[in-house]
């Protein structure tokens, strides 16, 4: 079974909508350039859906209160954040995620350094600036992943790549990151669409 995580949500009444729809992880922008950016006075989610906090080159000492104030599960960082900061990160007690931008073979060869104090990478579409750019990238390039970290697969996913998904296979994949794809105006997903997807993608990873 792949995890599923939802990624981007801003309104209330949104998120309960998409917290009936099967993801097991939800998360939150706190990047001021995203126009997704969260702006919420609390989040109200099941205990078994998991809290994650995406942020763009905050220090610890930034992240720390919005983690607490949110009860975040786990913190992804989506910028050029050291592995000393993911370390510290784990060390707080917070799960972490590094997103890596994805374009070639290449990319791939700045995982091993980070192996050791993140607990998931996230492999997104490199585009201008940073956060998400609509567009899958080449998922052969998978197949030159060097390290023992589980990832999630983000970047152009969206209702019409559930082919494509069945037929991926990878030891260290375990989930993907669903986002613009699912969407009817930045932040606000379609729930229809996503649990349509979420329990036919579930189905098809038994």
């Amino acid at each position: 079974m792949k995890l599923v995580k939802v990624c981007g949500m801003c309104e209330a009444g949104n998120i309960q909508e998409v917290a009936r729809c099967g993801a097991d992880w939800m998360g939150f922008i706190f990047y001021d350039k995203s126009p997704r950016r969260f702006r919420g006075e609390a989040i109200n989610l099941p205990k078994e859906i998991k809290r994650v906090g995406v942020f763009v080159n905050n220090t610890v000492e930034e992240i720390r209160p919005i983690a607490r104030r949110f009860a975040l599960d786990l913190i992804q960082l989506h910028g050029t954040e050291s592995p000393e900061t993911c370390a510290q990160l784990q060390e707080e007690g917070y799960q972490t995620v590094k997103a890596i931008a994805v374009s070639s073979e290449a990319d791939m060869e700045q995982t091993p350094r980070y192996e050791a104090s993140v607990d998931y990478f996230l492999f997104d579409t490199r585009c201008a600036g940073y956060g998400g750019s609509g567009q899958s990238f080449d998922w052969s390039i998978l197949q030159a992943y060097p390290s023992e970290v589980p990832f999630l697969l983000s970047g152009g996913l969206k209702p019409e790549s559930l082919e494509a998904l069945q037929a991926l296979r990878h030891p260290k994949w375990v989930g993907i990151d669903l986002n613009s794809g699912f969407e009817l105006r930045p932040g606000e997903k379609d729930a229809a669409s996503l649990q349509h997807f979420i329990h036919a993608f579930k189905r098809q990873r038994q």
